[in-house]
C-alpha cells in the first residue's frame, strides 16, 4: 500500500517554467553564454547551483556559481512576482485534497531552491498540506542523482516501496527509478520533449489519479 506521494514541484504543482526560462536566458545573455534550447532542456529538474557549476566550466565564466545563483534568483522573483495569470496546474489541487482526505503523506521533493519552494506554498496556500519540502540546493548533485527522493523517503518514515513520485522531467524519472520507487511521469504541454518512457505510468491530467487508485499501487514493482 502507497503511504507517501513524493511531488516534484515545477512542472507538476505549477508551471513555473517560462518564469525559469525567462530568467535563465536572460542571464546568459548577460553573460554572453550561447546557450541553445537544446542544451537548456538538459537542465530540467538540475538544481540553479548544478546548472551554473556545468557552466562556469564549460564557458570558463569569471562569476562565482553564488553570484550567478544570487543573480538568477532575483530574475526569476521579479518574473514571479509580476505574473499574476501564474495558478497551479490544472486538477493538481484536487488530487493533493483527495490524497489528504485519504490520510496519504505528501512531500515535496524539487530542484528549486527552499527559498523558490516557499514562495510557491506561500502564494497558493500549500503549506497544510505538505509533511516535508525538499530542496536540490541541499544536495551535492541533482536529479537524475536519487539522493533527493531518498532523502524525501528517509524524512517521511516510509520504505521507498510504499512510495511514489510525480514527476515531468527525464531526470526526475531517472531519479525516482535509480531510488528504486515507482514513477508516474506528467506529461503535460510544458513537459514537450522531455523523455519520460522510463516512469512506470505516464498521465497527461491529474484527473487521471485518484487518491484510492494510488493507495492500491503494488509496493514490490520496481
Amino acid at each position: 500500500m502507497i503511504r507517501t506521494v513524493i511531488f516534484d514541484m515545477d512542472g507538476v504543482i505549477i508551471d513555473t517554467e517560462p518564469s525559469h526560462h525567462h530568467a535563465f536566458f536572460t542571464q546568459f545573455a548577460e553573460l554572453g553564454i550561447p546557450v541553445t534550447e537544446a542544451e537548456y532542456a538538459t537542465f530540467l529538474g538540475k538544481s540553479t547551483r548544478n546548472v551554473f557549476q556545468l557552466l562556469k566550466q564549460q564557458y570558463g565564466l569569471s562569476q562565482t556559481v553564488e553570484n550567478m545563483v544570487l543573480r538568477k534568483r532575483e530574475l526569476f522573483n521579479k518574473s514571479f512576482d509580476e505574473d499574476a495569470s501564474l495558478d497551479l496546474l490544472p486538477g493538481v489541487r484536487t488530487l493533493i485534497e483527495d490524497l489528504r482526505r485519504h490520510d496519504v503523506q505528501l512531500v515535496v521533493a524539487s530542484s528549486a531552491s527552499k527559498a523558490t519552494i516557499a514562495r510557491v506554498f506561500d502564494r497558493f496556500g500549500l503549506g497544510p498540506y505538505f509533511a516535508h519540502r525538499v530542496s536540490g540546493e541541499d544536495f551535492v548533485n541533482s536529479k537524475p542523482d536519487p539522493a533527493i527522493f531518498l532523502h524525501a523517503a528517509m524524512l517521511a518514515h516510509t520504505p521507498v516501496t510504499e512510495c511514489i513520485v510525480i514527476e515531468d522531467s527525464a531526470n526526475g524519472v531517472a531519479a525516482a527509478k535509480a531510488a528504486g520507487i515507482y514513477c508516474i511521469g506528467y506529461a503535460s504541454e510544458h513537459s514537450a520533449g522531455q523523455d519520460l518512457h522510463l516512469a512506470d505510468r505516464i498521465i497527461q491530467h491529474f484527473s487521471e489519479l485518484t487518491a484510492p487508485e494510488i493507495e492500491a499501487i503494488e509496493p514490490n514493482r520496481t
